[in-house]
């Protein structure tokens, strides 16, 4: 059982509020700006979860494999896919183990799942040996030094989610690997966590980058 299958049910419920729509739209924004794909590439989604994001790759015109570990959120994915017409494969499958032939996708991308991989360089060497050459791996990772970081990392947040299995890095502890591959980094949400509703805004998030906050979130891409 996947430590994600009891939170699969209520997993969604916050991109409903304020914070979790904008929190949702700047990730995006961060992970696509990096992802320079053809409509029609072949993309996997490495712990997809309930879908989310692989449902957005396919509407932009991607063929789309979406793998995890929980049962119940690949579920939860299928179902969402089905709903909105789309036909994307969901697979369970783990990261150490990807259950696919070298160079079978013409990009990787992640987000907000490799907090729970512990074995990153292992993970890795899995997405380095499943993506094709001169193709890129794309991840998106909370950033322990922020706000947010500081947040998840939280004895409330340890006790009360499934952030008590999670493992936050810094842009320089990722950047460690495969550093000749590493072409590109970028950083979203600049808003602190406890930000007012009323203050969530574009402008406001955008002001505190120019003041030299650190992203809550961050993005890597490296070319096989």
């Amino acid at each position: 059982m996947s430590l994600f299958d009891s939170a699969a049910k209520n997993y969604d419920a916050w991109y409903q509020t304020k914070m979790g729509s904008f929190v949702d739209r700047v990730e995006t924004e961060c992970v696509l700006k990096l992802c320079d794909l053809p409509k029609g590439s072949k993309i996997l989604d490495l712990g997809c979860g309930s879908g989310n994001f692989s449902i957005k790759l396919a509407k932009l015109g991607y063929e789309v494999v979406g793998i995890d570990l929980s049962r119940e959120m690949l579920s939860l994915a299928s179902e969402k896919a089905q709903n909105e017409g789309l036909s994307i494969e969901f697979h369970e499958m783990n990261v150490y183990d990807i259950k696919f032939d070298d160079e079978s996708f013409d990009g990787v991308i992640s987000v907000a799942a490799i907090e729970f991989i512990p074995k990153i360089q292992k993970a890795m060497d899995e997405l380095m040996r499943v993506v094709k050459k001169g193709h890129p791996i794309i991840i998106g990772t909370i950033h322990k030094d922020s706000s947010w970081g500081r947040m998840y990392e939280s004895d409330e947040m340890k006790k009360n989610s499934v952030f008590k299995y999670a493992i936050l890095r810094t842009m320089k502890e990722m950047q460690k690997y495969y550093p000749d591959s590493l072409v590109d980094t970028d950083e979203c949400l600049f808003l602190p966590p406890m930000t007012k509703e009323d203050e969530i805004t574009r402008e406001n998030d955008l002001k505190l980058k120019s003041s030299g906050e650190k992203g809550g979130f961050i993005c890597l891409k490296w070319i096989k």
